[in-house]
């Protein structure tokens, strides 16, 4: 069994999900982060999606990476099992990604 360190699964996670914000992977991801992270996750994705389509400058693009590797280092702080879950969801979005 691999190794998933927390910190590096964050990233990935959070630079991951940025990118579907913006194309029709969104709407698998939406399902899948309301499904296994909770109804708050999903209501902020749908914020991320929001921005990024009224402000879609480089800025606020990597204002939502920071804003979504924090979520994902508190959530993983908190709920270190959480870690195979999202890199599933990472890999299966990023499969999923144009």
């Amino acid at each position: 069994m691999a190794v998933l360190h927390p910190r590096r699964v964050a990233w990935e996670g959070a630079r991951t999900f940025v990118s579907a914000a913006n194309t029709d992977a969104y709407w698998w991801l939406s399902d899948t982060v309301g499904h296994y992270l909770g109804i708050m996750y999903q209501l902020q994705l749908c914020e991320t999606r929001l921005r990024l389509r009224a402000e879609p400058e480089a800025d606020a693009i990597y204002e939502e990476v920071g804003a979504w590797r924090a979520r994902l280092d508190a959530l993983l702080d908190t709920h270190p099992a959480t870690a195979s879950i999202l890199t599933q969801m990472i890999s299966e979005t990023t499969s999923r990604l144009p």
